[in-house]
């Protein structure tokens, strides 16, 4: 997703053509080190306060159980999980999964009533969804109440059972896992494919009055792929006047190169295009058609601490109005939730930024992105994050923003459902 402001909202791809200079050595005074960044964080006391902040963020959440979205520990038995599925689950789900004929069941199908067999549904299920649905019934995430709670019936472990075999409906295993579905960052695109409607926006706090507002369209086609369509919406205050127009358009695809829940990582490349549809002399736009790529790797660790990272080149085709430039957007956080990690999910995260444009004495500008994810609906498909982007090297000229996106999971159900 290309911006033509302060920070890039996410900036498509597949792989850096040979052309780009990226391994030429910097001046001595513009080194791209972590230890650079590192020394220029600890001399902005705005960011020791809010790194502090998070660290008191994640004391507070410590009561919380964590999210569960990879459990190395999963020690269900699926052939017990089939006994007691088909003892007492068959009459509503049917033998095969797609649901017991109609003209047998007891009540009229719901629109979320599942098919356990449309990996398209399934797969993008994390197994505590399922967890929550059968010890609380359907209820708890905003489902029918034709799904009953067998928290009285079941043991934790017989509900693990009956989730692994839930599992072997989907026979197709190139499907990425749920589990790395990981929560959405502010900058930093993660690699799971999507099915989202995302508004993101970006507010000046100093300087120049101003925001920058991006409507995201994500949706996902076969197993592993996903389009991209981006509209930036800028309105600026120049010279004590406003002005108001489209960004540079992006249209990309993403497809997955490896996904693996075992490890819990997953890998992928995304390529596409900017459009010149933004105001270059207004500074909405870059003024040339321009060529993105990126690659995302994401790994949730063990105990569900999660890692995102992102690199990548802006490639203009007229590089005399617009210069080509590399990015690297990183985000680090953990999710906690209520209930045993079946409730309401929370995920504080930071997030590392940087770009450079590859030109003679260029310099590389880092920010730091401390903020916090929120699930707003019960069925966990609208959410919201907010957190503050602050420069962290070369801060003259580079303004602060309060950072913000509401995001609706358009597969999970409409937005009226769910609540």
């Amino acid at each position: 997703m290309g911006g033509a402001s302060g920070i890039s909202f996410s900036n498509a791809i597949w792989l850096l053509p040979v052309g780009v200079d990226v391994m030429r050595t910097p001046r001595n005074n513009d080194r791209f080190t972590f230890s650079a960044v590192a020394k220029d964080i600890c001399m902005n006391k705005t960011i020791l306060v809010l790194l502090c902040g998070v660290g008191t963020v994640l004391f507070c959440f410590r009561g919380l159980a964590p999210a569960q979205y990879l459990d190395y520990s999963f020690a269900a038995n699926a052939k017990n999980g089939e006994r007691i599925y088909k003892s007492g689950c068959v009459s509503c789900h049917g033998k095969d999964g797609k649901g017991a004929p109609e003209s047998i069941s007891a009540f009229e199908r719901p629109d979320s009533f599942p098919d356990f067999t449309r990996c398209d549904q399934t797969t993008a299920e994390v197994n505590t969804a399922y967890r929550a649905v059968i010890e609380h019934g359907g209820p708890t995430r905003g489902f029918s109440q034709i799904m009953p709670s067998f928290a009285e019936a079941l043991s934790s472990q017989e509900v693990d059972d009956v989730v692994a075999y839930l599992r072997h409906f989907c026979r197709n295993p190139h499907w990425p896992a749920g589990e790395l579905n990981l929560p959405r960052a502010l900058v930093t695109e993660k690699a799971y494919p999507e099915d989202e409607e995302v508004i993101s926006t970006a507010v000046n706090v100093q300087g120049a009055p101003g925001n920058e507002s991006h409507i995201i369209h994500e949706q996902r086609f076969g197993v592993k792929n996903q389009i991209e369509v981006d509209v930036p919406v800028n309105f600026q205050n120049q010279s004590h006047t406003w002005y108001g127009g489209i960004g540079d358009i992006t249209l990309a695809a993403k497809r997955v190169m490896f996904s693996s829940l075992r490890t819990g990582s997953i890998l992928s490349l995304q390529g596409g295009f900017l459009l010149p549809s933004g105001n270059r002399a207004r500074g909405f736009g870059s003024g040339s058609t321009s060529f993105e790529t990126f690659a995302a790797y994401d790994q949730v660790f063990r105990t569900d601490t999660f890692v995102q990272l992102q690199f990548g080149a802006t490639l203009p085709f007229r590089t005399s109005i617009a210069p080509q430039s590399i990015f690297f957007n990183s985000a680090v956080g953990q999710s906690f939730a209520a209930d045993h990690g079946l409730g309401r999910l929370w995920s504080p995260m930071c997030e590392f930024v940087a770009a450079r444009d590859l030109v003679d004495e260029a310099k590389t500008d880092w920010d730091v992105v401390p903020q916090m994810q929120v699930t707003i609906s019960r069925r966990q498909h609208i959410r919201a994050n907010l957190g503050l982007s602050i420069p962290a090297t070369n801060t003259q000229g580079r303004q602060k923003q309060v950072m913000f996106y509401i995001l609706w999971d358009w597969q999970d159900g409409k937005l009226t459902e769910g609540w």
